[in-house]
């Protein structure tokens, strides 16, 4: 299933996906994605931009892992990032086009 795509506030993001459950942090636990990544798949992407700054835009991933773990990570969106698991994420979503995310 490829996940679905939503343009909102990182606010809204993050409550609707509690709404859908979607409630562990994985920017606090980001070596799980790190160290298992074909543990994990992208399950919807929400993306913010700024109006005026390029530095206002994020990006939401929900994310499911193969345990049935149901969480969030949420990273400035940007072609230049050094956060380790927002790579990882964003190259599961290239890598598994067929199943994950395509950006």
């Amino acid at each position: 299933m490829k996940p679905i795509y939503h343009y909102s506030t990182v606010s809204e993001a993050l409550d609707e996906l509690k709404e859908l459950d979607f409630t562990y942090d994985y920017n606090i636990y980001q070596d799980e994605i790190i160290k298992n990544p074909a543990e994990h798949q992208v399950k919807h992407v929400y993306r913010y931009e700024g109006n005026s700054d390029p530095g206002d835009s994020a990006i939401v991933y929900g994310i499911t892992a193969a345990s049935g773990k149901k969480g969030v990570f949420v990273s400035g969106y940007s072609a230049n990032t050094d956060d380790e698991a927002a790579i990882v994420l964003a190259k599961l979503c290239i890598e598994n086009s067929d199943n994950q995310c395509r950006t």
